[in-house]
């Protein structure tokens, strides 16, 4: 038994805090497409479906960077990950900035996605080590909940900021602030509170298997049933709350129900809200039940409810605001899932494993945006203002049932899972 104390409350979020607010940034650019998409549609004289793939640029790096995120984190710790992924992402930033064809602006994008991709997997690496097992769900929650707000700022923060001073002097400034945090994140952050001279909350247990290979920590990981559904289960429910919130919400509320851009961005920016309230919430309760799965099904049904109505209702503003809380709410059985995932793997495992669960969403965005872009072109006639296409409510609909489809096969994923009951895998 050590004699060291355990770390204090403070310097563990602090610590984590730090790691969170990248994760923030990494929000922030992933939705901030949402609101200056008519900006983009003008300026690169592009459709939806390329509106869609210049807005997922993002989304594939951040994938392809997620198991050897996982990897990197328990090979070589949290804080070198965070501090240079916060540096690559301000040069990203710039790029974006600066891009005068659509092929520049989607390096920027790709640049951006794969850097903050460090952020979450790293995030959930520092909370095994600076917090209590009992806390990695709130953690996690927290998490998705510091995600939310920047979300919340690329939504009608941002679009004041554009219509203000336009949009690439606020993506240079967006660059200027996430390169402070990488010098930041190197002086403060730490990966284990034995490197401040306390007690680690990590099993000792844990550090036998750190330098497998790549490609055989993804093998050992996907062995595990639970792994390979949680990867796929959040494609459908949370690539929805990503596709609306991050990009094709906005025109859709503009469009169809006659908006101007600052209250679209803001009822985007509500089922982000929701989304964040819902990740701690049903995080908690599912600790409180000592259960995942059932919270994690229900999750799942009701989302694939609000979006079926969307789908096949053409409902009044208020009415379509309280699904969207809803379903956004719904969606937070994410949280659930990323503690499900921890727990069905042993602790050595946790950082790919996470790694591997945080594609899922990500995935959905990825898939899922230029999808629905594509949707809407199909359904497309021929109205162009300012530039910019103009889609039929008719066409957002088809847009709809296609993430329905994609929710379905969430939960059918879901039911399949095998239950945890709130306990580790020891291995």
């Amino acid at each position: 038994m050590s004699s060291k104390p355990l770390p204090p409350v403070t310097l563990a979020w602090t610590v984590w805090g730090l790691g969170a607010l990248l994760y923030l940034i990494g929000f922030y650019q992933r939705v901030a497409p949402a609101v200056i998409s008519d900006s983009l549609m003008a300026e690169f004289a592009i459709s939806g479906a390329a509106l869609g793939n210049l807005s997922a640029f993002y989304f594939y790096a951040y994938v392809l960077m997620q198991v050897p995120t996982g990897v990197l984190a328990d090979r070589w710790g949290a804080r070198k990950l965070l501090a240079t992924g916060a540096a690559l992402a301000a040069i990203g930033t710039v790029v974006f900035a600066f891009s005068s064809t659509l092929a520049w602006a989607s390096f920027g994008r790709l640049l951006i996605g794969g850097s903050v991709a460090v952020a979450f997997v790293s995030m959930l690496k520092l909370a095994t080590h600076w917090f209590a097992p009992r806390q990695f769900a709130l953690a996690s929650g927290m998490a998705l909940f510091v995600g939310i707000v920047g979300g919340v700022f690329g939504g009608v923060p941002l679009r004041m900021l554009v219509d203000a001073f336009g949009w690439r002097p606020v993506m240079l400034v967006s660059a200027a602030v996430t390169a402070v945090l990488a010098v930041v994140i190197w002086l403060r952050v730490r990966n284990d509170p034995e490197d401040y001279g306390y007690t680690s909350h990590h099993p000792k247990t844990a550090h036998g298997a750190q330098h497998a290979s790549i490609l055989r920590g993804l093998l050992d990981v996907l062995s595990y049933r639970n792994v390979w559904i949680l990867l796929i289960a959040p494609i459908g429910v949370a690539g929805a709350v990503l596709t609306f919130g991050g990009l094709w919400g906005v025109p859709y509320l503009r469009q169809v129900y006659g908006l101007d851009a600052s209250t679209a961005a803001a009822i985007t920016s509500a089922s982000l809200v929701a989304w964040a309230l819902g990740g701690p919430f049903l995080g908690a309760m599912s600790q409180r039940l000592g259960r995942r799965k059932p919270l994690h099904i229900a999750g799942c049904v009701v989302a694939l409810a609000c979006w079926a109505l969307l789908a096949f209702v053409h409902l009044p503003l208020p009415a379509l605001i309280a699904v969207l809380l809803v379903a956004g709410f719904a969606a937070g059985n994410l949280i659930i899932g990323f503690a499900y995932n921890k727990e069905s793997v042993p602790p050595h495992l946790a950082g790919t494993a996470s790694g591997v669960c945080n594609m899922g969403p990500l995935m959905g965005g990825m898939i899922l945006q230029p999808l629905f872009g594509w949707v809407l072109d199909l359904n497309w006639q021929g109205t162009v203002e300012a530039g910019v296409r103009l889609y039929p409510v008719e066409a957002f609909q088809a847009g709809y049932l296609l993430i329905t489809g994609f929710i379905a096969l969430s939960l059918v994923l879901s039911l399949l899972s095998r239950e945890t009951h709130c306990r580790q895998n020891i291995g």
